[in-house]
């Protein structure tokens, strides 16, 4: 197969492959020599490059020894490997287009999350999870501590020694919307605003004075990469979209520069979410004190 730039797939594909031989304690030149595949060859694979077939997928399977679950998944995966826009249902317990998200999330350099009624969930407090989710139609109650677990350790990228570059446009409307009541909700701003602080995190606020905006038509996040190409994704309440078409990722572009135009600067935004924990923080107080 020729070569090619990396789809979402190619390159889960190529994670997996990779992940395998590790397993197997095999490295590039070794798997190649036993592929009997040219070293160049198996690295463009590995990096989501190149093609493969299921039958050529299936003997580098066979050669570091994977098989059950994981040799199924990866399979499944070559059939759909040069599939643009990838769209997935959502599974039991974690969905899968969920998994992929976090991986590319993982991958990411610079990070665009814009979000229109609540709060974006790597920024979410497990109070405010839990609340969320529990109020879900369509998240099973036994699949909950999942998903909030599943939240939770995304804040892990925060620690990586080189984190990405994360830009949050919240809508003001976000920060108003009582999810878990008062309490839970002065909790969740004062949270945003200790990591409002951190060098790579920007939060701004779009006020809701500004009227209609930019991204009306929506929540995304768009996530760019020095290695990948950018993908925008967009998540609804049984499917998640993932868009990587140059026409697509150019237009969301365009969009957060109208969203950027459109919101305070950092530290006004800092103040404004200030203010609204202040009022919940005293709304509480004024609860606790009618008790």
């Amino acid at each position: 197969m020729r070569d090619r730039e990396p789809t979402i797939r190619s390159r889960e594909l190529g994670d997996g492959l990779r992940a395998a031989m590790e397993r197997a304690g095999l490295n590039n030149r070794r798997t190649a020599e036993l592929l009997e595949w040219p070293e160049p060859r198996l690295s463009k694979v590995l990096h989501g490059r190149r093609g493969v077939t299921e039958v050529e997928v299936a003997e580098f399977l066979a050669v570091c020894g994977t098989r059950g679950k994981e040799r199924t998944r990866l399979l499944d995966i070559t059939r759909d490997q040069d599939t643009p826009g990838w769209l997935q249902q959502f599974g039991a317990r974690l969905p899968k287009q969920l998994k992929t998200f976090i991986d590319h999330e993982n991958k990411a350099t610079d990070i665009t999350d814009f979000a229109t009624v609540v709060l974006p969930g790597i920024l979410q407090t497990g109070e405010y999870a839990r609340a969320l989710l529990g109020r879900s139609a369509t998240v099973p109650d036994k699949e909950v501590e999942d998903r909030i677990a599943a939240r939770l350790a995304r804040t892990n990228v925060f620690s990586r020694p080189r984190p990405p570059q994360f830009t949050f446009l919240l809508h003001e409307l976000v920060l108003w919307l009582p999810v878990g009541g008062n309490e839970i909700m002065s909790d969740q701003l004062h949270h945003l605003l200790r990591l409002s602080v951190r060098r790579y995190l920007s939060i701004k606020v779009i006020p809701v004075a500004s009227g209609a905006h930019a991204g009306n038509s929506g929540s995304f996040i768009l996530m760019e990469s020095d290695r990948y190409k950018p993908v925008a994704y967009l998540e609804g309440e049984t499917s998640g979209l993932f868009l990587e078409e140059k026409p697509e990722i150019d237009s969301y572009r365009k969009v957060v520069k109208g969203l950027e135009d459109a919101a305070l600067d950092e530290e006004n935004s800092r103040e404004l979410i200030g203010t609204v924990a202040t009022e919940r923080y005293a709304s509480r107080e004024d609860k606790d004190d009618g008790e």
